[in-house]
């Protein structure tokens, strides 16, 4: 990776912006740090505003497509990429109950929105108030999604696609480039506050175990997928790094495809089944993204005393697997695409939303390769499936191209 490349990284402005606040909250005077907590204020209102319509710009679009090209491939693919993602976040909450305890039992509870006490208010406030609610975006999403497949409205599939289009513009072209002074703020106002070493000792702990879990849900996933399909799991891992690595550089499934496709070959998957499903689960496959979210929500609950049931851990889970679907291709789209069920089901505010969006930028890449390496476990089981008899109907490859291109 070029140095100008690593200069206009997301990951290195959120680094960057960790270290000015850290640093600024030294010998800021008041007066100064209340800008940008009026600054952090006003974005964080914009957020709340804007994360109901993203839901449904980016969820619609998605839910008509698959519906358009739905047949018995799609559906088993999608079908095992949600499980997939799904389970990886139950192992995520197994892991957090099981772990934090001791391994966050020196640390004491912090309060990441604690800046109106000390001083450090927002000169003004704004009120945004969003058009619907997240849990209202995400059905009406649905309904109208679903609703657009059944009558086969190419106008509305054409608008939703634009609109789709428009949302992304302004997550890369606004909200994207906001997020390093927003996290400066909120790093500005933690240190000012005396609540900054606390957290960061946390979730330096917390970055390790979820880049650590991502590599147990590989070995989890090849495992299995070897088992049935009857191959070396090793072996098959072992030919996925390529494409390990090259998400680690991209941190971008999309960009990573091709690379991917190559090595899923090499596991000696067929060209039609490597062809669908490795473009597919780019999509639809997000299990490194949920561990990483889903390890980095449950240690802010704990940490702040929050009450965590399994009920709740586990509707935010299923959720989530949903909305990620729909996350936009740019760095931290999944965070993005979570934010809402962040605020509405587990109760985040601002600060603790700035915290979920450092960390998980801090090991984006980790995630995204976790991601698009999984993909080859799942294109080895579907192949393993095509290759046999599913419902009394025989697999062959021109089928599946058909399916592939519906």
């Amino acid at each position: 990776m070029s140095s100008s490349r690593i200069f206009n990284s997301l990951l290195f402005k959120i680094i960057v912006a960790i270290l000015l606040g850290i640093v600024c909250s030294f010998f800021f005077p008041e007066w100064l740090a209340r800008v940008f907590v009026t600054f952090n204020s006003l974005f964080s209102g914009f957020l709340g505003f804007f994360v109901p319509v993203l839901i449904f710009a980016l969820i619609t679009p998605a839910i008509a497509s698959l519906g358009r090209g739905a047949g018995k491939w799609l559906g088993i693919t999608v079908g095992i990429a949600y499980v997939s993602t799904i389970v990886s976040g139950l192992i995520a909450y197994g892991v957090a109950v099981g772990t934090y305890s001791w391994l966050l039992a020196d640390q004491q509870l912090f309060e990441a929105a604690d800046i109106d006490e000390g001083g450090l208010a927002p000169y003004f406030t704004i009120e945004m108030a969003p058009p619907f609610e997240v849990m209202s975006a995400l059905l009406l999403a649905f309904t109208v999604g679903i609703a657009m497949t059944a009558v086969k409205s190419d106008t509305l599939m054409s608008a939703a696609d634009e609109l789709r289009s428009v949302i992304m513009k302004v997550i890369e072209k606004f909200v994207i480039p906001l997020l390093p002074p927003f996290i400066f703020g909120m790093f500005l106002s933690m240190g000012m506050n005396g609540n900054l070493t606390e957290t960061l000792s946390a979730f330096l702990k917390v970055l390790v175990l979820a880049t650590l879990m991502t590599w147990v849900i590989l070995i989890l996933q090849f495992l299995l997928a070897g088992s049935y399909a009857g191959v070396n799991p090793f072996r098959a891992l072992k030919n996925m790094l390529p494409a390990y690595f090259t998400a680690l550089g991209t941190s971008s499934s999309a960009a990573t495809i091709p690379v991917t496709l190559k090595s899923t070959r090499n596991n000696g998957v067929s060209e039609s089944v490597a062809g669908f499903v490795i473009p597919l689960c780019a999509t639809v496959h997000l299990s490194g993204s949920m561990m990483k979210i889903g390890l980095f929500a449950f240690a802010v609950m704990y940490l702040t005393g929050a009450e965590l049931t399994f009920g709740m851990a586990l509707g935010f889970i299923l959720m989530l697997g949903i909305m990620m679907v729909a996350a936009p291709g740019v760095p931290g789209g999944a965070i993005m695409a979570a934010v809402g069920l962040l605020q509405s089901q587990l109760g985040f505010d601002e600060s603790q939303i700035a915290l979920m969006i450092a960390a998980y930028v801090a090991i984006d890449s980790f995630g995204t390769a976790c991601n698009v390496t999984g993909d080859g476990a799942i294109a080895l089981t579907v192949n393993k499936m095509a290759r046999g008899d599913i419902g009394g109907e025989k697999y062959n490859d021109p089928m599946l191209e058909e399916r592939a291109g519906a």
